[in-house]
């Protein structure tokens, strides 16, 4: 068989779901294969959306999402969606093609040096020189992809790997059963350590809990609730760890760092707390400064060089975010010996208090009935609207911002989805079609700005002609409004390039055969959402007009966007 069919088999052999791509003359042979083998394989207008909608797909059924791009510009248009991939460690991989070996070097139309381009934005490059080791290396892929902490890997397959036909034993045919999900295999901390932190934990009266994106990669929502409960400790989130727990839980405090309700303030005054799968970067600490120093950190993660890269920790807890919290919550019981508070009720009429307030002070915003519309106000409509199992995608930039502040989530798991490994803007309508096509019979909607929507519009004939009937909403303000807000806050309402021209998206997505909705009224907003949600014959767009005031652009202040004099940094 043609080197490209033998690797279409492989892939189907690991039961792989909807692939996305754009084909060129290098994988030809692989698309003829996936054809004959009835994979579905879906064209993209960019190969960026195509690692995208594999990222949302493999987030929502941990399953690794695949994508392919051809020879040159077909591979480096990758890059941007596979360091998503790689910074929030989801499993992909990515079929690229590669110039024929017998003449690369030589000028072949789109040559480039792809492999060294690609190599940093990718946990592990495997190129296929021989076509005998077509099925090996596929296997080895899935392995990577799946394994410690996941991420994407590029198989590069030359042109004339693809195309030339070979004899290959039967037996070589055969898939990596357990590397087809994440986590791959289990692993746990010594003994040892975990009674450590089981100890450290019991002599603590106000614990707190700091949830990542691990808790989702690692399948540990219920692990999660569990040890809270059993700790009695609220549970903080970042922007990727969004649903670690449900937002409605009653220890749920909501999000952390940059933006905060209130969790900010029970860090600080925390006596002892608990990162499980989050890394501590910028976005968490607010520029490293929300974590206290000389407070206890007990971090839990599956990669060791995470432990003390921004905040100093107390113990390390390599291993698997599910199976240590299992074997950290059977530590505390042995060790407290009927010990355990049921409950803190200092610590959760503290809590009340705190949230009561947050209330007060976000109500006026929540049920705004300005015009154009407070971007707060629609927060309220989609907690009204998305179903508890509904998935919500949002956008880099301000989408994640304003919804991973005041959007709720409803029960645990991966209900919530932010590109924040990256953040790239446009990853909204890709991501609402790879979680759609994840998850056929639940509502998708996705939350993007219109700067974001600009970036991948042709998306929306992919939508159209795929048939995902995603809920696309667009916060358009007529800006790059992060940018805006940001100069703004900075510069004293001077502006620069941030400006864009009024558009009715609604209108664009009729042209584009999907229906269109304009909201201009806050009243409308949750009956728009409602009637969008309910058709399932076709992609949906609601576009939204907001305030055009860069001033209410941001759910709260940015630490960084202070007043600064020339030569200053912000802080």
């Amino acid at each position: 068989m043609a080197g490209g069919r033998a690797l279409a088999e492989m892939i189907r052999l690991h039961g792989a779901g909807p692939l996305f791509g754009m084909g060129g003359f290098q994988l030809l042979p692989f698309y003829e294969a996936a054809r004959e083998l009835g994979l579905r394989h879906y064209l993209i207008n960019d190969e960026r959306c195509g690692a995208f909608a594999a990222d949302a797909w493999a987030r929502v059924t941990g399953r690794p999402g695949i994508c392919d791009g051809t020879l040159g510009p077909g591979a480096t248009n990758l890059v941007t969606g596979l360091v998503e991939s790689l910074n929030a460690g989801i499993p992909v991989i990515a079929l690229t093609g590669d110039a024929h070996r017998l003449h690369a070097g030589k000028n072949m139309t789109q040559e480039a040096r792809q492999l060294e381009i690609l190599r940093p934005a990718v946990k592990e490059v495997l190129r296929i020189e021989h076509p005998a080791r077509i099925p090996e290396t596929v296997r080895r892929a899935f392995r990577v992809a799946t394994s410690g902490r996941p991420g994407p890997v590029v198989v590069d397959v030359p042109e004339d790997i693809a195309h030339g036909v070979y004899d290959f034993p039967a037996a070589d045919f055969r898939a990596d059963g357990s590397a087809t999900r994440v986590p791959a295999q289990r692993s746990a901390p010594a003994r040892a350590d975990l009674e450590a932190a089981a100890a450290l934990l019991l002599q603590s009266s106000r614990p707190l809990i700091l949830a990542g994106g691990g808790v989702h990669l690692s399948g540990a929502h219920e692990a999660l609730r569990a040890f809270a409960e059993l700790l009695a400790a609220p549970v903080a989130h970042t922007l990727s760890g969004k649903g670690s727990l449900a937002c409605v839980h009653p220890l749920s405090v909501g999000l952390f760092g940059r933006y905060s309700r209130f969790a900010n303030e029970l860090i600080a005054k925390a006596d002892c707390l608990v990162a499980i799968g989050c890394k501590l970067g910028e976005i968490a600490t607010r520029r490293y400064d929300v974590v206290p120093a000389d407070v206890p950190l007990v971090h839990i993660d599956i990669l060791p060089e995470e432990f003390g890269r921004t905040t100093p920790v107390r113990l390390a807890l390599q291993g698997d975010a599910e199976e240590t919290l299992s074997r950290l919550s059977d530590a505390l019981r042995a060790q407290a010996g009927g010990r355990l508070p049921a409950r803190r009720p200092e610590l959760e009429a503290e809590v009340g208090r705190l949230r009561a307030a947050w209330l007060e002070q976000a109500r006026p915003r929540l049920t705004s009935s300005e015009r154009p519309i407070n971007v707060a106000r629609l927060m309220a409509a989609l907690n009204e609207t998305v179903p508890a199992d509904g998935i919500l995608v949002a956008d880099g930039g301000f989408a994640a911002h304003w919804s991973g502040l005041l959007y709720d989530t409803r029960q645990g798991g991966r209900t919530y989805i932010a590109n924040r490994g990256f953040a790239s803007i446009g990853y909204g309508l890709p991501g609402a079609i790879g979680a759609q096509l994840a998850a056929p019979d639940r509502a998708v909607v996705s939350l993007t700005g219109d700067a974001g929507l600009n970036m991948t519009l042709g998306e929306l004939e992919t939508a159209g002609r795929v048939g995902t009937p995603i809920v696309l909403v667009v916060i358009n303000n007529a800006a790059s409004g992060y940018v805006k807000a940001l100069q703004h806050a900075m510069y004293g309402g001077r502006y620069q390039s941030s400006d864009l021209r009024e558009m009715n998206y609604a209108r664009i997505a009729e042209d584009m055969g999907c229906r269109g909705i304009r909201v201009t009224e806050p009243a409308d907003l949750a009956g728009a959402l409602r009637d969008a949600m309910a058709a399932r014959e076709r992609p949906t767009v609601v576009d939204v007009v907001v305030t055009r005031d860069p001033a209410q652009m941001l759910p709260a202040a940015d630490s960084r966007a202070v007043q600064v004099r020339p030569g200053d940094r912000p802080a």
